[in-house]
């Protein structure tokens, strides 16, 4: 199993993972930054699952991900190749792994710690057509993968990572958005019933440059899709957005995390989901950080659910930590909740059967987020298979 030589973000205890020391013994991180970050596996101790970060997580089910060996070989991607981009396998000494973040916890330390080599993607000129990366043929053994999606400056590109299938999958995923680019990332989960897969994205986003990210989970045992923008830079704009369906015994997660660490940056995060069917989870948590050399911040962070029966549970935690007085907004707000009664009334008030109805609202709240893709076909699919779900579930 390959290694890196470990590194922090801080001088945070590696052993006290998620805390931090002082004379009388060790109190919980206060700030977000100041949690450890290596490449390294095994400088991370052992997961409880008692672990603020993990505790929400059905940790049994992902131990072989957390702890066991992956194969870290590439695998089979399909791919159809664009003007102005390049797809190619890289080695894990290129210059440009690395450059977005660094893995925060076990899981994706292992990850880290076991590639062979990087799937990368980078955006050399304005692309017009979205570059749509697949893989259906991961099986299940536990495996592990790094990606590394760069922008270059002042180009404008949309990349889609679909996955389907089963799989048993922990991976890193780099975004680099160079000076003046602009850039869509969106990341579809359409796994079969059995897969588990564990996935941080790392964005770091330049001057005046734009991302736009997407999480869609729709398949899938246990997901858990983790997205960290960096806004690093003067101007830098970094919009977060997710859709999930969990249905019964399935449990989906995003922890979101944006650090604004430059002058007049601004970020939007706004998540939804649905759950129905008995055992049916989701976890969203969503940290916001506006560094002191962040004056002129503006940034928004939303998460609402709804929730369409008995027996599902859906956490959501908004976190927004504030490090400088001057800034141009900042807020946040969650909500879970079940139908809108008036909302029925309407629909029922002209002649609208009542399962139709709910349909009809549980496609329009999930469709405000699907619609910001911004790629009419995906979006469609995505409608399509929304629609699917919830005939599944006995909602048509």
């Amino acid at each position: 199993m390959p290694t890196d030589t470990a590194t922090t973000a801080t001088t945070v205890d590696p052993a006290q993972h998620g805390l931090t020391k002082h004379s009388h013994g060790a109190v919980p991180v206060q700030s977000r930054a100041e949690r450890f970050a290596s490449k390294n596996h095994a400088d991370f101790p052992p997961v409880t699952g008692r672990e603020a970060e993990w505790k929400l997580t059905p940790v049994p089910l992902l131990t072989a991900l957390i702890d066991g060996l992956l194969d870290g070989s590439p695998y089979e991607v399909s791919t159809v190749q664009q003007p102005g981009v390049t797809v190619e396998w890289i080695g894990r000494d290129d210059e440009r792994i690395g450059r977005a973040g660094t893995s925060e916890e076990r899981a994706a330390a292992n990850a880290w710690s076991s590639f062979e080599k990087a799937l990368a993607v980078t955006i050399e000129a304005e692309s017009t057509q979205p570059l749509t990366i697949t893989r259906a043929a991961l099986g299940d053994s536990p495996r592990a993968a790094h990606t590394v999606i760069t922008a270059k400056p002042n180009t404008d590109g949309l990349v889609i990572l679909q996955s389907t299938g089963t799989a048993h999958l922990t991976e890193n995923v780099e975004i680099v958005v160079e000076d003046g680019a602009r850039l869509t990332v969106v990341s579809v989960q359409e796994w079969d019933d059995d897969a588990l897969h564990l996935a941080s994205h790392f964005a770091r986003v330049g001057h005046g440059a734009y991302l736009k990210h997407i999480v869609v989970s729709l398949g899938g045992k246990v997901v858990r899709v983790n997205p960290s923008a960096h806004l690093a830079e003067e101007g830098a704009d970094g919009e977060l957005f997710g859709v999930y369906f969990a249905d019964a015994k399935q449990h989906l997660e995003q922890r979101v995390y944006v650090h604004h660490d430059a002058p007049h940056t601004r970020s939007r995060v706004a998540y939804k989901g649905a759950l129905n069917g008995d055992g049916a989870r989701t976890v969203w948590v969503g940290d916001v950080l506006i560094g002191r050399t962040a004056p002129g911040t503006d940034s928004y962070e939303q998460n609402r659910n709804l929730v369409l029966s008995d027996g599902t549970r859906a956490d959501s935690i908004p976190n927004l930590e504030i490090e400088t007085g001057d800034i141009a907004g900042a807020g946040h707000a969650s909500a879970t909740g079940r139908f809108d009664d008036e909302q029925l009334f309407y629909l029922a008030s002209r002649g609208i059967p009542e399962a139709e109805a709910r349909r009809l609202v549980v496609l329009g709240f999930l469709a405000e987020i699907v619609q910001k893709i911004g790629q009419p076909e995906l979006e469609a699919r995505l409608e399509v298979a929304i629609e699917a779900e919830l005939e599944a579930v006995g909602t048509k």
